[in-house]
């Protein structure tokens, strides 16, 4: 181990904070086999964090600090953070957030949740941040055991006013054909008539590529559409900027652990949708999915997505999670949804007095919410 391990002593666990790349590289096999171990998502592995550092855009603003729990030379636990500088407060937030939908640490099964305590209090007392910010935390997390008040060593942690949703689809239907007839006449019908849009440019193809299938130029033409579509909407994404590392790095994890899917539809053998997806604990998960605005009268994006249910509901698998994003789309087809929690901590004066800052612009929209609630019945009364 590295100069910042802490050995309890013969026989006994220890801890470790990784703050270099070299140390991330070095602790690749182990922490690959906790993740294979513990079934842990994409997010959590050491080859998805790895890409998301080797293509940061802004990695002079970011430091590492990945806390590790030895057992022996086994690794039993991985804290998988790093640090990133915001208008001067260093906030400690998940390693590959901007990428990663859900977010958590990794523990081996059968280790007692207590275990992982420790480290998280010496990741506290070694510093390095102002505040912590954990995000996009499942129902389910191996993080929450630690956020128990009474338990919680070093930085305390407490529930943030900011959520997000999970939109999934999910039921008893045992064919792909069986989730379409359910759909409301409405959707069947929207269906249908953005494929005969479609038809009308060309022979339609819905597809998933196959594994030898050159990714790049796909990639690039997802990526176009992405930017158009973030541009036409003000918002921006440094993961589909022309000639941006990323998204081939993740996708390319992707593919060498065997779990991704990229779904197409194509229009007069022109790609107008693309899906790209992944395959975990026999759940059909969507990373990214977008479409060519130029066909939006058909709404390809839209086909394409029911397309990909059907072929997911049709191969046995029995969910399809559209991961983190409250999207009308996701919300109209959706039979379950999952709210994603978030907590936050101060560690010095500077990051208290952010939290307070943040609570205090939160309280006062809240507060303006409530006040043009109450002015709108007197408003209509007025104008009756």
């Amino acid at each position: 181990m590295n100069a910042h391990a802490t050995v309890a002593g013969p026989g006994t666990d220890a801890l470790e904070i990784v703050i270099s790349e070299a140390r991330l590289a070095a602790i690749g096999p182990a922490w690959t086999e906790l993740w294979s171990r513990a079934d842990g998502l994409i997010f959590q592995s050491h080859a998805w964090v790895t890409a998301w550092w080797d293509t940061l855009p802004d990695r002079e603003r970011r430091d590492l600090r990945i806390g590790l729990l030895w057992s022996g030379e086994r690794l039993d636990a991985v804290m998988p953070f790093a640090t990133f500088r915001r208008k001067g407060v260093r906030v400690l937030e998940w390693a590959a957030k901007d990428h990663s939908d859900y977010g958590d640490v990794l523990v081996a099964p059968g280790c007692d949740p207590a275990a992982i305590m420790p480290l998280w209090k010496k990741l506290s007392a070694e510093g390095g941040f102002d505040l912590v910010y954990l995000n996009r935390l499942l129902p389910d997390a191996a993080m929450r055991p630690l956020l128990a008040p009474a338990r919680m060593p070093g930085v305390r942690l407490r529930p943030n006013h900011r959520s997000e949703t999970s939109f999934r689809v999910a039921g008893p239907w045992q064919k792909g054909a069986d989730w379409f007839a359910l759909q409301s006449k409405k959707t069947r019908q929207n269906y249908r008539r953005g494929r005969k849009f479609l038809e009308e440019a060309g022979e339609v193809r819905f597809r998933l590529m196959s594994p030898d299938e050159p990714m790049q130029p796909v990639l690039d033409r997802l990526a176009g559409f992405k930017r158009k579509w973030l541009a036409a909407h003000g918002h921006e994404s440094n993961l589909f900027d022309e000639g941006a590392p990323a998204l081939a790095a993740l996708v390319a994890v992707l593919a060498k652990e065997g779990l991704l899917h990229v779904f197409v539809l194509e229009c007069a053998g022109s790609v107008v949708a693309v899906a790209i997806n992944f395959v975990q604990r026999n759940t059909m998960m969507a990373f990214v999915t977008t479409y060519d605005s130029d066909f939006e009268r058909a709404s390809p994006g839209m086909v394409l997505m029911m397309d990909y249910i059907q072929w997911s509901l049709d191969r046995g698998l029995t969910m399809v999670d559209f991961l983190c994003g409250g999207e009308d789309f996701k919300r109209r087809f959706a039979t379950q949804s999952v709210t994603l929690d978030s907590v936050l901590g101060a560690r010095t004066l500077r990051g208290t007095l952010a939290a307070l800052a943040d609570q205090a612009i939160h309280n006062g929209k809240e507060l303006r919410q409530r006040m043009r609630a109450r002015a709108e019945p007197r408003q209509a009364e007025t104008a009756d």
